[in-house]
C-alpha cells in the first residue's frame, strides 16, 4: 500500500504541475492577445511572435562613404537663381528710375519754378524730402550695382560661395538676399565684432 500512497501523491504532484503549466501558458497567451488588441489599436504592427529557435545575429550595417560636400552649385541652380535676380533687377531699376524721376520733378506738372518763394516752411519739407529720396536712390543703386555683380559671379560659376568661409551659402538665404557674398553665420559675427 505503501507504493500505491506513493503514486497516487506523484500523479496527484503531476496533474497539479500540468494545470498550473497550462494555466501560465493560457495567462501568456492572453497578455499577447492583449497586447497585441493594443498595438494594432494604436495603429503600429503586432510585435512578431518569438521563436525559440536561435537568433541571427545583425548584420552589419556597411558605412557608404559620405558624400563630398557641394562646392558649388549646379548650372540648372545658377539658372533658378539668373531668373530670380533679372526679376529683382528689374523692379530694382523701375524703383530707382521712378525716384529719380520725383527727384527731377520729371514725374509731376506742378510749377515750382514759377511759383513765389514766400513759403520757408514748405521749402524746407521738400528740401528734407528731396534729402529722403536721394538716400532711397543711392541705396537702390547699390542694390542694383550688388544684382549686377552676383550676375557676373552667376557667368564665372562662383555664385552662392562665401568668400570668408568658401562654403555655400543656403538656398534660403541666396532666394531673400540675391546679391549676398557672405554666410548668414559670417554677417552676424562680423556685426557682432563691429
Amino acid at each position: 500500500m505503501a507504493t500505491k500512497k506513493t503514486s497516487d501523491k506523484d500523479t496527484t504532484k503531476s496533474a497539479t504541475n500540468e494545470t498550473t503549466a497550462a494555466a501560465t501558458e493560457t495567462a501568456v497567451k492572453a497578455a499577447s492577445k492583449k497586447a497585441a488588441a493594443k498595438t494594432q489599436a494604436a495603429g503600429a504592427k503586432p510585435a512578431a511572435k518569438k521563436s525559440t529557435a536561435a537568433k541571427k545575429p545583425a548584420p552589419k550595417k556597411v558605412q557608404a562613404e559620405p558624400e563630398p560636400e557641394k562646392t558649388r552649385y549646379t548650372d540648372e541652380e545658377l539658372e533658378e537663381f539668373r531668373q530670380l535676380i533679372n526679376e529683382k533687377l528689374a523692379v530694382a531699376q523701375s524703383d530707382y528710375e521712378k525716384t529719380m524721376d520725383r527727384i527731377m520733378g520729371r514725374d509731376t506738372n506742378e510749377v515750382d519754378d514759377t511759383a513765389p518763394t514766400y513759403h520757408a516752411l514748405e521749402e524746407g519739407s521738400e528740401t528734407q524730402s528731396k534729402e529722403q529720396l536721394m538716400a532711397m536712390a543711392q541705396r537702390q543703386q547699390k542694390f542694383i550695382t550688388g544684382l549686377k555683380a552676383a550676375l557676373v559671379r552667376i557667368d564665372n560659376k562662383t555664385y552662392g560661395i562665401c568668400r570668408e568661409t568658401g562654403k555655400l551659402i543656403p538656398k534660403e538665404r541666396l532666394r531673400a538676399v540675391p546679391h549676398a557674398t557672405l554666410s548668414i553665420e559670417v554677417k552676424n559675427d562680423k556685426h557682432r565684432t563691429h
